[in-house]
């Protein structure tokens, strides 16, 4: 979440099932896709009111992220991945509601493993174990642990599309969440397609992309989703949590089979802001948002 458009909050992260083994459904049989990917992404909001005592907040995020998977056998495929974001918070005020004191920055750390089993050539199954440690520069990394695992199950058609629904068991930082999502890669026509653009995991679920393939090298999406980021503030137990829904419209370009390039622009709405343990709340105000993502296959 931050300046140019949110991705990610819209931008890139693991998918539902695992990245890697769905391009593999989507490549031609002659080619194989690199097990290892590594993505960047910049993100920033614009400027956004928060509350009614005259605050105000704009965003930057630097991600990054690396995969990769593995097949074992015809039935398995093993992946993992780990990434760090770094979040820049602009306040206009160094205090919010209840006299708590604002933040300058938040770091987090994130690791997952995925293991699907695929026992038919209809049927895909994914458990997937995540670990996250996110944390403000005014508290400690020793008590921002959360862990949690996303389950989900896909059913293949004849026609190649898959659809299914999945689960994410998130012990989030004094906070135990239960969050659906609808799994989806679905071809609507040669150049139409219904997918997911985001991971399912402690950012919320996985969301809708509408994409169209403009050609070989370029296409165009739009979507939505719902994206929460939890973090440490101060204590063991201080926290504050950002919910907010995001709409986005995606430009992306293969400028080969090793590196992509996408940019967003997009719109934060229906934000909130909530503090614990006061559990006080203030409402985010919507704000444009852009973001850009290169991903390096290798």
């Amino acid at each position: 979440m931050n300046k140019p458009l949110a991705l990610s909050v819209l931008a890139v992260s693991s998918l539902v099932a695992s990245p890697i083994l769905l391009a593999q459904e989507q490549q031609k049989s002659s080619y194989r896709p690199s097990p290892f990917t590594v993505s960047a992404s910049r993100i920033t909001t614009a400027n956004a009111d928060v509350g009614v005592q005259g605050n105000e907040l704009q965003r930057d995020q630097w991600m990054f992220d690396f995969k990769t998977g593995m097949p074992l056998g015809k039935k398995w495929f093993v992946g993992a991945g780990v990434g760090y974001d770094n979040l820049d918070y602009d306040w206009r005020s160094s205090s919010l509601k209840d006299n708590t004191q604002t933040w300058d920055k938040i770091e987090r750390y994130r690791a997952s493993l995925s293991l699907s089993y695929r026992p038919n050539k209809n049927w895909m199954f994914m458990l997937a174990p995540k670990l996250q440690y996110a944390y403000a520069d005014t508290a400690s990394a020793s008590n921002a642990a959360s862990y949690g695992a996303v389950l989900s199950g896909m059913y293949r058609f004849d026609s190649g599309n898959m659809l299914g629904f999945g689960v994410a068991y998130l012990n989030d930082i004094d906070e135990v969440r239960t969050v659906p999502f609808l799994a989806v890669n679905w071809q609507i026509t040669e150049n139409l397609k219904l997918g997911n653009p985001f991971s399912a995991g402690f950012s919320g679920p996985a969301g809708l992309e509408l994409s169209y393939q403009l050609s070989s090298d370029w296409n165009v999406g739009f979507g939505t989703s719902k994206r929460t980021s939890r973090f440490l503030i101060a204590d063991e137990k201080d926290t504050a949590e950002i919910d907010e829904w995001v709409s986005f419209a995606r430009v992306g370009w293969d400028i080969s089979r090793s590196v992509s390039v996408n940019a967003y622009a997009g719109y934060f709405f229906n934000g909130e802001l909530e503090l614990n343990p006061q559990n006080s709340k203030e409402d985010i105000d919507n704000q444009g948002a852009a973001a850009l993502d290169v991903t390096f296959k290798f």
